[in-house]
C-alpha cells in the first residue's frame, strides 16, 4: 500500500501497536461494521492488558468473548446501544448501558466527561495526498479519534472511500496496521410476513411525494421502504445507510433533488448492509457522509423541509408513551437517534415523526400498546414528541389531542384481542369516560377498500373514509359547524347540542356492514376536519335507510352525489338492493340529488312535514355526472 513513506515508525504491526497502550487505559473502538476486527482480538489476546475500559457505539467483535470470565476481568464494555449479537451479554450484567443522544455523545468526549486514551479504527488506505476515509463509520468515530491521546488505524483496502466529512489524514494517526479483511457484514432477516407489509402499507398513507426520510434499520424498516417505491423525488437525511436504499435510488424514487439541506446528496453517517452496498457508496457523490453531531443534531435536522423520521418501538402507553431502550429493567437497545430525529422533524418545516411497531410480541401473547409501561421500562419518547402511531391496523394521529383522544386512536390500532381490556384500564386510570364504548374487535383491513378521496374543480381535496371512534371530537366540532337550517334538513328539527351521549349512540350504530357512515375530511392547517357525513342504517333485509350532512361551503359541489354512489357500492357488498329515505319536503336540493341517481326514484308523503324517498339500486344511473362539481376521483 505503499505506506512505508509516512515513516517506518508509524507503520507497525498489530502486535506492536497494540504493545503501546497501558494499562487501565479508556479505549475508543470505531463503529460497527466499519470496527476493526483485527486490532480488537490482538488486543484480546494480549494478556498485559488488564483493567481495560472499551466505549463503543456498535459492537460485533466483542459478542465472540463475553461469555469468557477471563476478558471479563481484563476489559469492561461501556457501550451507547445494545447490538443484537451483545444483547444477551446485557440481559446478563456483563456490559454497562450508557444512555445519551446519538447527537451529543461526541461532546462527551471533548468535554472530557469520557475522556479517552486510546481509538482503534479502521479507514481506508490513503490518497496521493495522505487522506484516508473513515468509510462506513464515520459517526462518532471522528469525534473517538480527535479526543483520544493516541490513535492506532487498521488501513483496509477494502474499507469503501465515502465521500464527504469522513477524512482524516495520516498525520492524525499514530500507529498505521495494515490488514485486508473482509468488513463485516450486517443484513436483518427480511420477514416477509403480513403484519409487515400491512404497516408498510400504512405508512405510505402519510409519507409524501418530495419528503425527506430518515428510517432505521432492520425487517420493518425494509418493508416500508418497499412500500414507498411509488412516492416521488424522496430525499435522504437519516443516520444509517442500508442495502435497503438502492432499489429506490437505482428506481429514483430517491433523488434527493426537493431537499432543502444539501439537495442532490444522501446524508448519512454510518453504514451497515452487504458488500453490494459497501460498493455502491464507494467513491458515490450521491452520498455525503458526516459526523453525528451535525447528522443527528436537531437544528440541523430542522434545516431539512418535510423531514419525516420512521422509527421504532418496544411499548406505547395509552398517552403516547415510548419505550425503545428496554424491557421492563433489561436493557434492549438504546436511545439512538429517535429523539434526535423526533425533534429535528418536529422543527422541520411540514415535518412529522411517524413511530411503527407490530401490535404485539412473543408470539401475539403481549401487547405492544398497553395502559402503562412496563415496569423498569424508559421512556425514549416524551408523550408530547410523537405525531403519529402505525401499527399493521391502522394510524393513530396524536398530535395535539388530549388523553381521551389518544386512548382512543391508540386502542383502535392494537390487536383486537386487547382494544377491550384497553379500554377498560383507561377507564380505571380515568382516561376516558366511563360510558365509553370500545373500538371494534374486528380486523378492520377491509375498510381500507372503503378509503378514497376527490379532488374538487377548486382544487381542493377531500378524503373520504369510514367513521371511528376517535372522530368524536372531530364529529362535535363538525356539527357546531353548521348552521340551524343545515342541521334542520338533517335532523328535522333544530338540534342545540352534540353531547358525548349523541356520539355514543351514533357510534354504536355502525358495524361497517349493515350500518356504515363515511366521512369526508379537508386539510386544515396541520390537521383534518370533517365536512361531511353520509350514512346508510339496516331497515330490512334489502334495504337500508341513507341520510346526508354537509357543510354549507361544500354545498353544490357534487359532495352528496359522490357520497350517495359511495356508499351504494358498499351497500351493494353488503347484501342491500335499495336505499330509503325520509327527506323535509322543502329539501328540493337532496330530493333533487336522490332523483338525479335513481330517476325512477319513488317519492311519497311520509307526513306532514317530508317524504319518503324509495330508491332500487337496479334504477342507479351516471347520467348527469359529468356536470357534477366533484371533480376528479382518486
Amino acid at each position: 500500500m505503499g505506506l512505508m513513506k509516512y515513516g517506518p515508525g508509524k507503520v507497525v504491526s498489530a502486535e506492536q501497536a497494540i504493545s503501546r497502550i497501558k494499562r487501565g487505559s479508556r479505549i475508543f473502538v470505531g463503529t460497527g461494521c466499519g470496527e476493526p476486527q483485527h486490532l480488537i482480538r490482538t488486543m484480546v489476546k494480549d494478556m498485559n492488558l488488564q483493567d481495560i475500559m472499551v466505549y463503543q457505539m456498535l459492537s460485533s467483535t466483542f459478542a465472540e468473548f463475553v461469555d469468557d470470565e477471563s476478558f471479563l476481568r481484563r476489559f469492561s464494555l461501556r457501550l451507547f446501544f445494545i447490538s443484537n449479537l451483545i444483547r444477551k451479554a446485557a440481559f446478563e450484567g456483563k456490559i454497562d448501558y450508557i444512555p445519551a443522544y446519538l447527537s451529543q455523545i461526541p461532546w462527551l468526549f471533548a468535554s472530557k466527561l469520557i475522556e479517552l486514551d486510546v481509538a482503534l479504527v479502521q479507514v481506508s488506505p490513503p490518497d496521493r495526498f495522505g487522506y484516508c476515509s473513515l468509510g462506513v463509520s464515520v459517526d462518532i468515530t471522528k469525534a473517538g479519534m480527535q479526543n483520544a491521546k493516541m490513535v492506532i488505524a487498521q488501513v483496509n483496502p477494502r474499507m469503501p472511500r465515502t465521500l464527504g466529512d469522513s477524512f482524516v489524514h495520516v498525520d492524525e494517526i499514530d500507529y498505521l496496521v495494515c490488514c485486508e479483511e473482509p468488513l463485516l457484514e450486517s443484513i436483518p432477516s427480511i420477514k416477509e410476513n403480513e403484519i409487515a407489509r400491512r404497516i408498510g402499507h400504512f405508512v405510505s398513507q402519510i409519507v409524501g411525494d418530495g419528503v425527506t426520510l430518515q428510517i432505521g434499520f432492520g425487517h420493518l424498516p425494509y418493508q416500508i421502504l418497499q412500500h414507498l417505491d411509488e412516492k416521488n423525488d424522496l430525499g435522504i437525511h437519516t443516520q444509517l445507510i442500508t442495502d435497503s436504499l438502492i432499489p429506490l435510488m437505482e428506481k429514483k424514487v430517491i433523488t434527493n433533488k426537493k431537499k432543502t439541506l444539501l439537495p442532490g446528496r444522501a446524508v448519512a453517517s454510518l453504514c451497515m448492509g452487504s458488500s453490494v452496498l459497501y460498493e455502491y457508496v464507494n467513491n458515490n457523490p450521491a452520498f455525503y457522509f458526516r459526523s453525528s453531531e451535525f447528522v443527528n443534531d436537531p437544528t440541523v435536522i430542522a434545516r431539512n423541509d418535510k423531514l419525516v423520521s420512521i422509527s421504532s418501538a418496544l411499548e406505547v402507553d395509552l398517552t403516547g408513551q415510548v419505550c425503545m431502550d428496554s424491557m421492563g429493567y433489561m436493557f434492549y437497545s438504546g436511545i439512538g437517534d429517535q429523539v434526535d430525529f423526533l425533534r429535528g422533524s418536529a422543527m422541520s418545516k411540514g415535518g412529522y415523526s411517524i413511530i411503527a411497531l407490530s401490535s404485539t410480541a412473543q408470539n401475539g401473547t403481549v401487547s405492544r400498546i398497553v395502559s402503562h409501561l412496563s415496569e423498569g421500562a424508559g421512556v425514549a419518547t416524551t408523550r408530547g414528541d410523537v405525531n403519529f402511531v402505525v401499527t399493521e391496523y391502522g394510524i393513530a394521529e396524536l398530535q395535539g389531542k388530549g388523553i381521551y383522544q389518544r386512548v382512543m386512536e391508540l386502542a383502535q390500532i392494537a390487536h383486537p384481542k386487547f382494544r377491550e381490556e384497553l379500554i377498560s384500564a383507561a377507564k380505571k386510570h380515568r382516561y376516558i369516560f366511563r360510558d365509553q364504548l370500545p373500538p371494534s374487535t374486528d380486523d378492520l383491513l377491509f375498510l381500507e377498500a372503503y378509503k378514497t378521496s376527490v379532488t374538487l374543480k377548486d382544487g381542493t381535496v377531500v378524503q373520504f373514509r369510514p367513521l371511528l371512534p376517535s372522530d368524536e371530537f372531530a364529529y362535535r366540532n363538525f356539527f357546531y359547524s353548521l348552521n340551524e337550517r343545515t342541521i334542520y334538513f338533517r335532523f328535522f328539527y333544530k338540534m342545540k347540542i352534540f353531547s358525548h351521549e349523541v356520539a355514543q349512540k351514533q357510534w354504536a350504530s355502525v358495524d361497517y356492514h349493515k350500518s356504515m357512515s363515511i366521512v369526508g375530511l379537508i386539510q386544515k392547517g396541520g390537521h383534518k376536519e370533517i365536512m361531511a357525513i353520509g350514512s346508510y342504517a339496516r331497515e330490512d333485509e334489502e334495504r337500508a335507510e341513507v341520510a346526508f350532512v354537509i357543510r354549507e361551503d361544500f354545498h353544490n359541489k357534487g359532495i352528496a352525489t359522490f357520497l350517495l354512489k359511495f356508499l351504494e357500492s358498499i351497500a351493494r357488498e353488503n347484501g342491500y338492493k335499495a336505499f330509503s329515505a325520509a327527506v323535509l319536503r322543502e329539501n328540493y336540493t337532496m330530493i333533487h340529488v336522490f332523483k338525479k341517481r335513481y330517476p325512477n326514484a319513488r317519492v311519497s308523503t311520509s307526513s306532514g312535514t317530508d317524504v319518503l324517498v324509495n330508491m332500487e339500486f337496479d334504477d342507479a344511473t351516471d347520467q348527469g355526472e359529468e356536470t357534477d362539481d366533484a371533480g376528479r376521483i382518486a
